[in-house]
């Protein structure tokens, strides 16, 4: 079976190319880079509203671009996000239910794969967390020697190059394990807040590493800034692909803010006024907004930037326990209510998108591949398997805020169903359910399962059978 789907990938992916005029015959196709932060609350940044936090850099792209008011991750947590990203489809029609859970499957076509089939370069930096990096040695939370079970690097996936971790490292010198507060400061130890970097300290390492290519750890130029760190990596990239005048695709998803936070003094001092554990949270996000700037300026003195399609979102809502801030939704990451899946994120085109400030259409991070294939006007190859994002090229491009379909949700026990007013959602053993008006009550502070019970139960009919249409792909009956 795998076979067959296989053969009949690859003649959907050749039926692009050959219908697709050669980039001599058309304009020049956008550089597309998708940038995604870990554990950034919907309200740590500027063009959200934040006051404190300085994000000039990220808040001057939101004001060239749309900003997506209404924006949701797939999940609550990080892996799953970073799947639905890469195939339009929820996480758990392919066995990523959660972090550290199952990988990216061989079978899935991915942006990347599609992209390159028209002249893409293609480049990943950053976070994977979709699968092992490494067959030999003990790497991160789940690399192990001889353990090939949730192998999956980028290259079997899309790209041409990666410079990424398995998952989490310390936001500053991101192979030292930090040091940590003691409790006599009045400092959380629960997550690892660390103070500083331990070069003071005996250097311990944090447990993970840097791939750059099969089996190839990278071992220089990782000490500092994380985000510093990512980015050396994607400025290359961009100026081979520039130079070859080739088309770029990439995906950069900072560890930032995801905890242990560590950053240097000078960000610290950026904050002197506010306690310690906002230092650390505020200054590593400042440094990470540093980057996304310096990004954007090398694109403009390429002279790039104008036909470049920049996405920014993060990966789920804040972590509990840090000061990362949900702004006026409730909960955070883990949950489904929406300060755990409504993230802050943009986009912007300068050539291709008008400015639309802002923006309330209800969007997913499983939209992006069905929206970018639109932008460029690809045929998807997925028409014979279920998508559960859609393209929202009409609504970014006319102001709509209709989306006209439901956005499911599961992670674990709990699911939810958002339609475009309405948000049907679980307790967390999947039970029963409340009802909220996401229009009129967007903190879901009033539960409305007296007025609207007939509206409910249909709902949980629609919910139900979507859970199951993810059964069947999780068994396999897409592949």
């Amino acid at each position: 079976m795998f076979r067959i789907f296989a053969l009949s990938s690859l003649l959907s992916l050749l039926l692009i190319t050959c219908s697709t005029p050669a980039p001599s015959e058309a304009p020049r196709r956008p550089n597309i880079l998708m940038v995604m932060c870990d554990d950034l609350g919907w309200g740590d940044v500027g063009f959200n509203g934040n006051t404190q936090i300085k994000t000039p850099n990220l808040d001057s792209l939101a004001g060239q671009g749309i900003i997506l008011n209404r924006f949701y991750a797939a999940s609550a947590v990080c892996s799953p996000t970073r799947a639905s990203v890469l195939t339009g489809r929820n996480p758990f029609r392919m066995g990523i239910y959660h972090a550290n859970t199952g990988h990216l499957p061989p079978q899935e076509v991915t942006l990347p794969e599609i992209l390159k089939t028209v002249g893409y370069a293609t480049g990943h930096f950053g976070k994977w967390h979709l699968g092992t990096l490494t067959r030999m040695i003990e790497d991160a939370n789940r690399g192990r020697p001889r353990d090939s079970t949730h192998y999956a690097i980028p290259t079997t996936n899309g790209y041409d190059t990666y410079f990424c971790s398995e998952s989490k490292t310390p936001t500053w010198d991101p192979m030292i394990k930090p040091r940590f507060f003691n409790k006599e400061k009045g400092e959380s130890l629960r997550y690892g807040w660390a103070a500083v970097s331990a070069d003071t300290l005996k250097v311990e390492s944090y447990g993970t590493f840097y791939w750059k290519g099969t089996e190839e750890i990278e071992l220089r130029n990782i000490d500092g800034d994380d985000s510093r760190v990512i980015m050396d990596r994607v400025l290359p990239f961009v100026d081979q692909a520039v130079a070859k005048d080739q088309p770029f695709f990439s995906t950069i998803w900072f560890h930032t803010p995801h905890l242990p936070l560590v950053t240097s003094a000078k960000y610290r001092a950026m904050y002197a006024n506010l306690s310690h554990r906002k230092q650390l949270l505020y200054g590593s996000i400042t440094a990470m907004d540093e980057q996304v700037g310096r990004l954007w300026q090398h694109l403009e003195e390429l002279g790039v930037a104008d036909n470049t399609m920049l996405w920014f979102c993060s990966d789920n809502g804040p972590e509990i326990d840090t000061p990362g801030s949900a702004g006026p939704f409730r909960e955070r990451k883990r949950s489904l209510y929406e300060g755990g899946v409504r993230v802050p994120a943009f986009v912007v085109w300068p050539r291709g998108i008008a400015t639309s400030n802002p923006s309330d259409l209800a969007m997913s991070t499983s939209d992006y591949l069905p929206t970018v294939l639109d932008l460029l006007d690809l045929e998807s190859p997925l028409d014979r398997r279920p998508l559960d994002g859609i393209s929202v090229r009409s609504q970014l491009e006319q102001g709509g805020t209709q989306r006209g379909s439901a956005i499911g949700f599961l992670i674990r026990k709990k699911r939810s169903w958002v339609t475009d007013r309405y948000k049907l959602i679980s307790n967390d053993d999947g039970a029963s359910y409340e009802i909220y008006d996401l229009l009129d009550d967007p903190s879901e502070s009033r539960e409305l399962s007296d007025s609207l019970a007939k509206l409910k139960l249909e709902l949980q009919g629609e919910l139900a059978e979507w859970i199951s249409s993810c059964a069947r792909s999780d068994a396999g009956e897409d592949y």
